[in-house]
């Protein structure tokens, strides 16, 4: 299992499906990588072509293979909306160290609901072998 840090790059997210009747939407982005979640800004009146442009940076540890992405929409006065998920397997860019910013696929309840576009970076840490217990 590699050990080391994770930079998650957001840059904007294309034709989601809209959640509002009246008003445009107001997207952010929740990542979560094993325990660690963080939260990108809401991009406010933005609606179905939201953008970002902010990168996270996660400490990577056993159990972290794989990062979860979910778009939801912040409403004022009621509960945000869930828009639309994805999950990335890390194994390319643990071997390769980076993964060029790509399109991925949102989806709810297996339907497409638009797209996000993520970059991915792995800084490899060496750990001494009985830090492996810890």
């Amino acid at each position: 299992m590699p050990y080391g840090q994770l930079e998650v790059y957001i840059g904007y997210a294309r034709g989601l499906e809209d959640q509002n009747w009246l008003t445009d939407m107001n997207p952010y982005v929740v990542i979560t990588c094993h325990t660690e979640e963080k939260k990108t800004s809401t991009a406010s009146g933005e609606g179905e072509d939201p953008e970002w442009n902010d990168s996270f940076l996660f400490t990577v540890t056993r159990g972290c293979d794989e990062v979860h992405i979910k778009i939801m929409d912040e409403n004022t006065f009621q509960d945000d909306d869930f828009i639309g998920e994805t999950t990335i397997q890390l194994e390319e860019v643990f071997r390769e160290g980076e993964v060029e910013a790509t399109m991925y696929d949102l989806y709810n309840d297996d339907e497409n609901c638009g797209s996000i576009k993520i970059g991915l970076t792995f800084t490899r840490e060496e750990r001494d072998e009985c830090d492996e217990d810890y």
